[in-house]
């Protein structure tokens, strides 16, 4: 698969969209004014515990104080919470021996928040979704720091291997290695990317997110709630992160700054691959030069046409999104069981897109088109599952059911992306209603008149061609411009402009010259 990431900097922020065989499946846009980010680590405030919740609220700087649940606490809370107040009282020069800090027991799965968080302490909470609408961040405090390899989890001894990883021997051999080189009091997730590296590969991707764990105990020291204690990097560089592979190409940027520190971002990842960045520069939108614009118009829109005519609706509820498959005018077949499964099948891709795109997140329902065989609908779900596969959100993909709809549940870090890809109608100026035609005949006839009184002879007026073909029509002797030229003793000509909306005109005098009015 051929896959491309293309950048481009504007004054609002950064646009980054990822491209695959040339089709937009991500697009994510980091504003310059953004102040939360999933991933971020915040010293919070409780400010306030709800025991029917199980839940607590923390002031994290935020105008809505975020909200912690007790299942999202690490097992390891009362550690973090001595963690936090050694960090932010330790007056030492440099950062206390982590390895030697003794870790307290964990806390019960069916506990309660405020015998955890009593007296309202400070704490170190990460952004697990960003604010929603009106509700502030979500937070967690089960901290994990993720790095291209590995992603490195402080205050356990846990060494857990991806379970895409599928041979039993490496994900052995990664095991081995990984208990070998981490330190004490830090748990390790081996990423599915750590598929055949080597040692010296695995040390130093673990080796540069320790570096990070000291910078979050510098930062910790004197903190004053709420403060930001460390920023997860740049949306660009995250996903380089996370995508960055053999069939990644080309990464294209618009910005000198940023180019440049790509470069220097995958010089350090994979520097056999750092001549895939390039600078843009001649002159031209950057996405409107690789075609995102226009895919991004006709992709985000209610209704999203497919390739064989079929088309999807799709619309969001408070509770839930819902999708609606049409088939459209096209057939592939005279046996309806037959298109309804093509049809079900293209759906089911554009579907898998879409929601990578728009970053739709929760219960989707999709409708599609009825089929009566067990085993085709088996087969769409399978391609279903098949075409999410490339996905980094969690999902689940449920069997169709009796009437005929899929049910689809998708991690929601974020907002949902919605581009509104309308544009206002330049006649009525989006009211849907434009002037009558007999009383547009009366505000030209009106300014016609101001025209010959104010003694200009021999005009043209141009209009669009629809209102031409009116203005015209009938005989010559007949058509409403003659009655105009009859009656102000003066030769009109009428000339029709395409590039007019329906009920636009302009005078011009003899020289071809417009006369503002």
């Amino acid at each position: 698969m051929n896959k491309e990431l293309i950048i481009n900097t504007t004054p609002q922020g950064v646009e980054i969209a990822l491209l695959e065989d040339k089709k937009l499946v991500e697009l994510h846009n980091e504003k310059a004014d953004a102040n939360f980010g999933v991933g971020d680590l915040y010293l919070g405030k409780v400010k306030k515990l709800i025991p029917g919740l199980n839940a607590a609220f923390i002031d994290v700087g935020f105008e809505k104080d975020a909200f912690l649940h007790y299942t999202d606490l690490s097992p390891f809370a009362k550690s973090i919470l001595k963690f936090t107040q050694l960090s932010m009282f330790d007056k030492s020069e440099t950062s206390f021996d982590f390895s030697k800090f003794v870790v307290e027991p964990e806390i019960v799965k069916t506990g309660k928040i405020n015998e955890v968080l009593a007296g309202k302490p400070n704490i170190l909470v990460q952004i697990l979704k960003e604010p929603i609408a009106a509700k502030g961040p979500r937070l967690s405090c089960e901290i994990s720091l993720p790095g291209r390899f590995v992603v490195l989890t402080p205050f356990n001894d846990i060494v857990a291997v991806s379970k895409k990883i599928h041979s039993s021997d490496e994900r052995k051999r990664l095991q081995k290695i990984v208990e070998a080189i981490k330190e004490k009091n830090f748990g390790v997730i081996v990423r599915t990317a750590a598929e055949g590296k080597n040692t010296s590969e695995l040390h130093e991707d673990l080796a540069a997110l320790m570096q990070t764990w000291k910078s979050i105990q510098k930062n910790l020291k004197g903190a004053i709630a709420p403060a930001k204690i460390l920023s997860e990097q740049t949306k660009a560089t995250s996903m380089l992160r996370d995508l960055l592979t053999e069939d990644f190409n080309r990464i294209v940027v618009n910005d000198q700054n940023i180019y440049n520190d790509t470069r220097k971002y995958i010089q350090k990842i994979a520097p056999e691959k750092i001549d895939i960045v390039t600078h843009f520069s001649n002159g031209v939108a950057i996405f409107d030069h690789f075609g995102i614009t226009k895919q991004v118009k006709s992709a985000f829109g209610k209704t999203v046409n497919l390739q064989s005519g079929a088309y999807l609706i799709i619309e969001h509820t408070e509770a839930l999104h819902v999708i609606d498959v049409n088939s459209g005018y096209k057939s592939v077949s005279n046996n309806q069981e037959e298109n309804a499964l093509q049809t079900n099948l293209e759906a089911a891709e554009e579907i898998a897109r879409q929601l990578r795109l728009r970053d739709i997140g929760g219960i989707i329902v999709v409708d599609f088109i009825d089929m009566k065989l067990p085993e085709n609908k088996k087969r769409l779900q399978d391609a279903m599952d098949g075409f999410m596969r490339t996905d980094r959100a969690k999902h689940a993909v449920l069997p169709i059911s009796k009437f005929g709809l899929m049910q689809i549940t998708r991690q929601r870090m974020k907002p949902e992306m919605n581009i509104n890809t309308s544009e206002f109608c330049p006649t009525c100026n989006g009211t849907g209603k434009i002037t009558s035609t007999l009383l547009l005949e009366d505000e030209i006839e009106k300014k016609l008149l101001y025209l010959i009184t104010h003694q200009h002879k021999n005009l043209t007026l141009a209009v669009h061609p629809i209102l031409h073909s009116h203005l015209t029509k009938g005989w010559w002797f007949n058509s409403i411009k003659a009655k105009w030229s009859k009656k102000f003793k003066t030769k009109i000509k009428v000339n029709p402009n395409n590039n007019y909306h329906l009920t636009e005109f302009h005078f011009f005098d003899r020289d071809e010259e417009e006369i503002k009015l």
